[in-house]
């Protein structure tokens, strides 16, 4: 099979970020596991889901892309005793987290970029587990743009180790997965829900105008795109669109996610202008503003997704039932992923609490039919 036959097989058993942090979870202190996905996807992530999955283990993050052969391990003079000769000994980097006692969970990310010298100084760490506590978990990471695993591996090295591509999350995995907990500004996360072509993969795309939202290695001269990494970059300008121009607004959002998105992105920051304060909400629901734009409400919700507290959900829910029926149903799916995640430790506390006020649960039995076809 030749590499490129293969590299389109393996591709059909790509599987997602939250797919591949539950194999290593299961089997990662036994089998080093190396994740192979896109740029700006998540992959580092998987570090901060593990060590809320696994309190016991402590994270411990190593850059290959800063490293050299001298910073992994340095020689030592061992002394000359009784029978002995004086000889060196060479003593680990403490960002390896070998000196720590209990179980840990090691990230070696970025290893595909790594100095050659300094992949083989981490073999026996990666294969091994040398110094570290038996239920440690290792992990490598590097991009699709390491063109072969036998690039970054020798043939016996690679035949010790589990490689696995991630792929791109959809923009409703994203959305359900990270966004809405990281606090994304609500008017990303509307134009993200309503533009799936941005996380298009570049092996779907035969060539770069057909989408110029994203990476693509056929148009080198597109320095900014389109990530999921960039698009949390831009939420930061979004917060701040307030103390901006519009002219340096855009200019932030073209050098963050590109000259495409940025304009695509610049009719969605019009919109959210329709949005009520949310003191408004808080104060006033049944008279604060109902926006007449599909887009402000669902950004409405999910602005309230990200900062609502149990003292104030009451305010919420009445302001809710002036919404249409699909908001009410987008804000109430929100809270039931959100109460199935606490049982993998990815507990987000804010809108479990909001299942237990009164009003919230007066709702849920007046809209169970939203819920039947769960029952089926």
């Amino acid at each position: 099979m030749s590499n490129s036959n293969f590299n389109a097989t393996a591709a059909l058993y790509d599987v997602s970020i939250a797919q591949a942090t539950n194999m290593i979870r299961l089997c990662g202190s036994k089998n080093t596991v190396l994740l192979q996905g896109h740029m700006g996807t998540g992959k580092s992530s998987v570090l901060k889901t593990l060590a809320k999955m696994l309190p016991t283990h402590r994270p411990v993050y190593f850059d290959c892309t800063t490293k050299d052969l001298g910073d992994i391990m340095l020689p030592r003079i061992k002394e000359a005793t009784d029978g002995e000769a004086m000889c060196a000994q060479f003593v680990p980097h403490e960002e390896l987290g070998l000196h720590i006692p209990g179980p840990v969970i090691l990230m070696v990310d970025e290893f595909g970029k790594a100095n050659p010298a300094v992949k083989n100084a981490m073999l026996k760490i990666i294969l091994e587990r040398t110094g570290l506590h038996k239920d440690s978990i290792v992990f490598l990471t590097t991009n699709l743009g390491a063109e072969g695993v036998g690039d970054l591996l020798p043939a016996h090295a690679r035949n010790r180790i589990t490689v696995i591509r991630t792929r791109k999350p959809t923009n409703v995995e994203w959305v359900e997965d990270f966004a809405i907990d990281a606090g994304i500004d609500p008017i990303m996360i509307a134009w993200v829900m309503e533009n799936p072509q941005l996380f298009q993969s570049f092996e779907q795309v035969s060539k770069p105008d057909e989408n110029e939202h994203i990476f693509h290695p056929a148009a080198p001269g597109r320095v900014s795109f389109f990530t999921p990494r960039t698009a949390e970059l831009a939420s930061h300008w979004l917060k701040q669109r307030e103390f901006l121009s519009d002219h340096e607004l855009t200019a932030a959002l073209m050098g963050t996610i590109g000259v495409a998105s940025a304009r695509s992105l610049a009719t969605y920051v019009k919109i959210g202008d329709q949005m009520p304060k949310l003191q408004e909400i808080k104060d006033t629901p049944d008279t604060a503003k109902v926006p007449t734009n599909e887009t402000a409400i669902c950004m409405v919700v999910h602005r309230t997704l990200q900062t609502i507290e149990r003292n104030w959900t009451e305010s919420w829910v009445k302001y809710m039932e002036r919404l249409p029926k699909e908001a009410q149903g987008l804000f109430a799916n929100a809270v039931r992923n959100a109460v199935a995640k606490s049982k993998n430790g990815q507990a987000n506390k804010r809108l479990i609490e909001v299942t237990t006020s009164k009003a919230y649960m007066d709702w849920c039995l007046k809209n169970n039919y939203m819920f039947a076809a769960d029952k089926m």
